[in-house]
């Protein structure tokens, strides 16, 4: 049986990819700081999906939490097939008003997490010649407004890296970058600016996830999950940056 580990599983996009592999028959590994909601999620997959569900309780801002995952992605005798390198969040201040320590805490998640669990992955992964590797970036990556959008880019051009030095191994790489997505994300982060927004500017995390598990079948290296936002990828990519750079600046994410 085919096992995927998910990180940031406990909500949003993480929680929908659970949803989504365990329906489609796959054992998943749920990872994420707080213990009652993976438990609760645990039994609520394995009773609707009948599919073997784990829960790996750690905090991805810590090298011990970073250090216990890459554990469990590396173990031979339970070898992950797919990794969704999902976990992430935004600050609720600019750069100037945050702490330093909040700052290198979203890093050290977003950053430096999908690093060390994407060095594990590929090497277990690529000694059995097969397996994949899935990390959620950000159409945000392309903007220069702020740490998230930086943490998104190196998301992005990490992964683009990945899949090349990945070639030839049976492992492949793919980032997913969607756009304004309806979770608690923006909620969490107090954004509330976001509210105003027209209903056309958001995307579903069902299609998201779809889109993204799609892409990583197709063995996609980006996929953008959406044709507005593809295009809107396709217009800030030729614009002069001082023009992306004043639009950017007017939200934190």
């Amino acid at each position: 049986m085919a096992t995927a580990l998910i990180t940031g599983a406990s909500s949003g996009l993480g929680e929908e990819f659970a949803w989504q592999l365990a329906s489609a028959g796959r054992d998943v590994v749920l990872v994420a700081r707080s213990k009652d909601r993976l438990s609760e999620m645990a039994q609520l997959l394995a009773g609707a999906t009948n599919v073997a569900v784990e829960v790996l309780v750690a905090d991805l801002s810590t090298q011990e939490g970073t250090a216990a995952v890459a554990a469990r992605i590396a173990d031979k005798d339970r070898p992950i097939d797919l990794l969704v390198n999902n976990a992430g969040y935004a600050l609720k201040a600019g750069f100037l008003e945050t702490d330093v320590a909040d700052e290198v805490a979203a890093l050290d998640v977003m950053v430096r997490a999908v690093l060390v669990l994407s060095h594990a992955a590929a090497g277990a992964m690529s000694s059995r010649g097969r397996g994949a590797i899935l990390n959620v970036s950000s159409i945000a990556g392309w903007l220069g407004n702020g740490t998230y959008a930086a943490h998104k880019a190196w998301v992005t051009s990490f992964t683009e890296g990945l899949a090349s030095q990945l070639k030839g191994t049976g492992v492949s790489a793919t980032a997913v970058l969607p756009g304004l997505t309806h979770t608690e994300f923006h909620e969490r982060a107090e954004l509330g600016d976001y509210d105003e927004l027209p209903e056309f500017a958001w995307l579903e995390a069902e299609d998201v996830v779809s889109a993204a598990l799609a892409a990583v079948r197709r063995r996609q290296v980006l996929v953008t999950p959406s044709v507005r936002y593809g295009a809107l990828a396709g217009i800030v990519k030729v614009l002069p940056r001082t023009w992306v750079r004043a639009a950017a600046g007017r939200n934190r994410v």
